[in-house]
Parts: C-alpha cells; sequence; structure tokens
C-alpha cells in the first residue's frame, strides 16, 4: 500500500539519506588590516602625492623653457603680425596646428596702452583666438559672429578700460572690446585653407592683418 502511495504521490515517498555532494567554497580575497597607527601616515603620504602631482601639473605652462610665447618671439617683435608655418613633423611652432587652417599670430603687449586688432575676413572661415602669456584661452570670435568683412577688435587690460572717457564707453557698444586680463599674451588668426592651391592667396590675407595701437 505504501509503495502504491509513494508512486503516485512523491512527495511521500521517504528523504534519500545518501550524502549531498558539497559545492567547492571560492577563495575569498585576502583581507589586509592596517594597524592603526599606521593609517595617519598612509593616508597623508596619499594627500601630499597627490597634491603634488597636481601642483606640477599647473605649474608645468609656467616652467616651460620654450612655450609658444618664446617660439612666436623668434618670428618678429611684440604688437606685429607674423605668419605661423605649417606644422611639420618634428617641427611645430604651436601646439595642435591644424594643417587645414592657415595661422598668423601677434604677440601683444599692453603696457604702453591699448591696441587695435583688424583682421580680414577670408571667403570660408576666420577666427580670432586669445590667449595669456601662458597659453589660457580667454576670448575668441569668428567672421560668423562679427557679420562684417573685417575682424574689428579693440585689446585692452580692465584697468584701461576703466580710464576711458565716458563718451567713449557710449560709442563702445558700437564696437568690440576685449579685455585681457594681463598685460601680455597672444592672439591666434586662423583662416580655413579649402583646397591646397589657395593657400598663398588666403595667406596674404591674413598678413595684412594689424595689431597696432588703438590711437
Amino acid at each position: 500500500m505504501m509503495r502504491m502511495l509513494s508512486t503516485r504521490w512523491p512527495f511521500l515517498r521517504w528523504p534519500s539519506t545518501r550524502p549531498q555532494a558539497k559545492r567547492p567554497s571560492r577563495p575569498r580575497p585576502p583581507v589586509i588590516h592596517l594597524p592603526m597607527r599606521w593609517v595617519l601616515p598612509v593616508a597623508t603620504g596619499l594627500v601630499v602625492g597627490l597634491a603634488a602631482h597636481l601642483v606640477a601639473i599647473l605649474i608645468m605652462p609656467y616652467q616651460a623653457p620654450a612655450d609658444a610665447w618664446a617660439r612666436i618671439a623668434t618670428l618678429g617683435p611684440a604688437n606685429t603680425v607674423v605668419m605661423v608655418p605649417p606644422a611639420v613633423a618634428d617641427s611645430e611652432l604651436m601646439p595642435f596646428l591644424d594643417p587645414a587652417f592657415a595661422t598668423a599670430a601677434c604677440r601683444y603687449d599692453l603696457a604702453a596702452g591699448p591696441l587695435k586688432l583688424r583682421v580680414p575676413v577670408t571667403a570660408d572661415y576666420t577666427s580670432v583666438s586669445f590667449y595669456t602669456r601662458y597659453g589660457q584661452a580667454f576670448y575668441g570670435i569668428s567672421d560668423r559672429a562679427a557679420g562684417r568683412k573685417v575682424i574689428d577688435v579693440d585689446l585692452m587690460t580692465p584697468q584701461q578700460r576703466a580710464l576711458l572717457p565716458s563718451d567713449e564707453e557710449i560709442t563702445a557698444a558700437d564696437r568690440l572690446i576685449v579685455e585681457s586680463p594681463s598685460n601680455t599674451g597672444i592672439a591666434i588668426f586662423r583662416a580655413l585653407v579649402r583646397e591646397a592651391g589657395a593657400r598663398p592667396a588666403i595667406e596674404g590675407l591674413l598678413v595684412r592683418a594689424t595689431c597696432g595701437p588703438a590711437n
């Protein structure tokens, strides 16, 4: 009778007494316990190392012996537009030069007063970017934003702008005034070269750009 019941209702069967095979346990990763007296020195070392790494990265532009400012200085005096030669292998005057653009530069110095920058606009695309002495970008404008055939910029420090007469401040809305955070910096002029044969003509336009005293 019991055999018949266990056949019809399997849940009435007696549990098997056969030993079950144990699954192999996964090895646990070792846990390293630092003594409490080591926690503070280790944490201090990590913080100091991270701070030293960040400081080294931040001061690197100020310690470079041949940065963009020094390299452009070999092409001409300050407050003068010079053409930047195209980049070639192992000989790049400025970092990240795009071969699709003709590039000119003005290493400016505002110690003697504000400057006037005038850049002719080419048929495709022209832009003017401003950098500090150590390569930090602070302003940029393109021919699309200027909406004129010439990008016309008055460059000065905040202190020099504060000295503008009141009547000049009224007319300032009709011109573009860019404030440089320091007396020295670099203005970069770029023009798109759609075809290799058009490069001489485009470079001829860029070299006509001016970067001189405002008065």
